[in-house]
């Protein structure tokens, strides 16, 4: 998937778009996709300008696309109006290296089960084949009121 189709299973935009490519994704199953990661994103300002450093919190948000990705190419839908994946939890959350200006980072996400609208995926960052960061999360999928 390039960026128009990942722009259509998506709702995010700019500078929160966090997903640059689609490598794989095997529906009900599991996703590979990176974000490729630049000195000009607009946190390394503050995130620090000394040691630019991508937050932890930015990697699992990356991760969490991918998953919502994954979801809505299971379900055979693109994000709508009437509904949107809320981020409810994240278990078991570690980070093991810093992601640094010029790093791909690659998003593995696989569904680990799904009932009921509640989604739990299994989620692995890593930059050149080494485990960057790792948790399970859980999204949520609710009618916008």
């Amino acid at each position: 998937m390039e960026i128009k189709e990942i722009l259509e299973h998506l709702p995010h935009r700019y500078p929160f778009l966090l997903v640059d490519r689609v490598v794989e994704c095997v529906p009900g199953e599991r996703i590979h996709a990176y974000k490729n990661v630049s000195i000009n994103e607009p946190f390394f300002v503050g995130h620090f300008p000394h040691h630019p450093v991508m937050p932890g919190v930015l990697i699992m948000e990356a991760l969490a696309q991918a998953a919502g990705i994954l979801s809505f190419k299971t379900m055979g839908s693109k994000p709508d109006n009437n509904s949107v994946f809320y981020f409810v939890g994240i278990d078991g959350a570690r980070f093991k290296k810093p992601v640094s200006a010029g790093d791909r980072v690659d998003l593995h996400v696989e569904i680990v089960r799904q009932m009921r609208g509640i989604w739990k995926y299994r989620a692995v960052a890593k930059v050149d084949g080494q485990v960057v960061a790792e948790a399970e999360l859980m999204c949520a999928q609710r009618d916008v009121v």
